[in-house]
């Protein structure tokens, strides 16, 4: 099936079961070994399962539309900030080809004042034309105003050297920086509109101070993982369940002597994405979690799986802030790791960075 989850309504109580589509493939395998498949047929192993197993389901209620619209705003987002980073990788590329000087006057080209200043001389040769007090007010109207930075910078454009001089090229490339600008100032602009409207959602949220609170969250990964949780406290039961169902926990596969332990395949991706992108951040941030990172790469791990088996201790640690309504606090959980006599902090001293 394509869709990932079926919804099963109790006629009885008006409440919906989410079934997810293996459930349902394998149920009827069990009493249709040839895989005959038709929708009348489904329908009824479906209502069986919902007649005879709903002690297996969970029931689903819709978290409120001041969450929802979190939701779907922060993982937007995501998908904008993809973007942004594909065109910058696509136009770094390119002015590397023909215009590379830009790389080395810009250190960071994902700005407006960069997409204005290519939109205005995409090429070396149209730039070198243009007068000192010209480029100077550009500069200024564009806020940056450190007269050491655009004395610097008018310096180097007229002592630069052109990378290529063959005008099939240089044309060609011009056209495409162009296009490509112009992808990156709609696309920085859509990206603080968006900042400017989950930052009113999250005003009104009071479980966002709580995700703030954690190392690192800053407002964007505080809004991704306050969308996350929603305001529905029965929704989880355990932080189990959670670790489970965002594919933070890992799968055990035993069969005889064997084992094997892998990650999740089928779990909402950007529910995955938001807890393992946070726990990234938070080694910077976190001195626990920063000596939990190194201990799991000093056992071998790989940097995605050590970041993963960090994330899953925050997935515990964000769902009793959220379910008690708490602020994390640094120094309580790490007198906590003392009073437990962790080993983590024996490494840490043992291991300083």
């Amino acid at each position: 099936m394509s869709i990932q989850t079926l919804l099963l309504k109790n006629i009885w109580t008006d409440t919906l079961y989410p079934v997810n589509p293996s459930t349902l493939s394998r149920y009827r395998e069990a009493f249709s070994p040839s895989r005959h498949k038709d929708d009348s047929t489904d329908a009824a192993y479906l209502a069986e399962v919902l007649t005879h197993h709903r002690d297996h389901l969970r029931s689903w209620h819709a978290d409120s539309e001041q969450t929802r619209t979190l939701r779907y705003l922060v993982e937007h987002r995501r998908r904008l900030v993809d973007d942004r980073t594909r065109t910058s990788n696509r136009m770094t590329a390119l002015l590397k080809c023909y215009f590379p000087q830009v790389l080395e006057w810009f250190p960071d080209i994902r700005t407006t004042l960069v997409c204005d200043f290519l939109l205005r001389w995409p090429a070396l040769d149209t730039l070198r034309k243009v007068r000192r007090e010209t480029l100077s007010k550009f500069f200024r109207e564009h806020h940056s105003v450190r007269k050491e930075t655009i004395e610097k910078r008018m310096d180097s454009i007229k002592q630069a050297v052109p990378l290529v001089i063959d005008r099939a090229v240089i044309a060609a490339s011009v056209v495409m920086t162009r296009a490509l600008a112009a992808q990156m100032k709609t696309t920085l602009k859509a990206i603080n509109e968006f900042d400017s409207e989950i930052a009113a959602l999250c005003a009104v949220n009071e479980d966002f101070a709580l995700m703030q609170s954690l190392p690192g969250a800053g407002p964007n990964y505080a809004a991704r993982l306050t969308a996350a949780l929603g305001t529905d406290r029965e929704r989880w039961q355990s932080a189990d369940e959670l670790a489970r169902l965002s594919g933070i926990a890992p799968v055990i596969e035993r069969s005889g002597k064997s084992c094997r332990v892998r990650w999740r395949y089928f779990c909402p991706k950007f529910l995955r994405q938001s807890f393992v992108e946070y726990a990234g951040e938070s080694v910077r941030h976190s001195f626990w979690a920063r000596a939990y990172y190194e201990q799991q790469r000093a056992k071998g791990q790989s940097h995605q799986a050590a970041v993963r088996a960090l994330a899953f201790k925050w997935i515990r640690i964000i769902y009793r802030c959220w379910k008690s309504r708490t602020a994390y606090d640094e120094v309580k959980y790490l007198e906590g790791l003392r009073k437990q006599g962790s080993s983590l902090l024996n490494y840490a001293a043992n291991n300083p960075a």
